[in-house]
């Protein structure tokens, strides 16, 4: 494992447009990974639009990789159905971080970068990265893959690793 660049906190915050698995809804949980590292989301029955709000923790290190998600439709007697992926890339936010500590930005809302949706990354709109109160922030809408339609909304958020002091 590289060198350790930070806490990487993605909220997953709904979904829309998700498929049908079941009879006539599905019961989709979300599965977030980055590099050996992995977490989920709870089940929400019976919906195609969930709301999860909820705040999965990651160790991003060098090299920086990309966040990758699957979400599923959750069956009590048979292998959960995959209802599509996406993936994003962290290099983004990561040399957005990067140029945050350049500048020195740490009070207000700066905008630091923008992220147009490209075949490196899901992104179904431009996705803007900033600086909130010292904060690196990113929030995307990931349109998955291998599937008839859905989205995830996602808000990242990049807590810098503590800097050795030189004294």
């Amino acid at each position: 494992m590289g060198e350790q660049l930070g806490l990487l906190k993605v909220t997953v915050v709904q979904g829309k447009k998700l498929v049908i698995r079941d009879f006539k809804s599905s019961d989709p949980y979300v599965v977030v990974k980055l590099g050996s590292q992995t977490s989920k989301t709870k089940v929400i029955n019976s919906c195609l639009n969930p709301v999860w709000n909820e705040e999965l923790s990651f160790s991003l290190t060098e090299p920086i990789g990309a966040l990758s998600l699957e979400v599923f439709d959750k069956d009590r007697f048979k292998a959960d159905d995959k209802m599509g992926h996406a993936h994003l890339s962290l290099q983004p936010i990561a040399s957005a971080a990067r140029l945050k500590q350049i500048l020195q930005v740490c009070s207000g809302e700066t905008i630091l970068r923008k992220v147009v949706p490209d075949s490196d990354n899901c992104l179904a709109r431009e996705s803007s990265i900033s600086c909130i109160d010292g904060e690196v922030v990113q929030s995307v809408w990931l349109r998955l893959c291998a599937v008839e339609s859905g989205e995830i909304e996602l808000k990242i958020k990049l807590i810098d690793a503590p800097v050795a002091s030189s004294r």
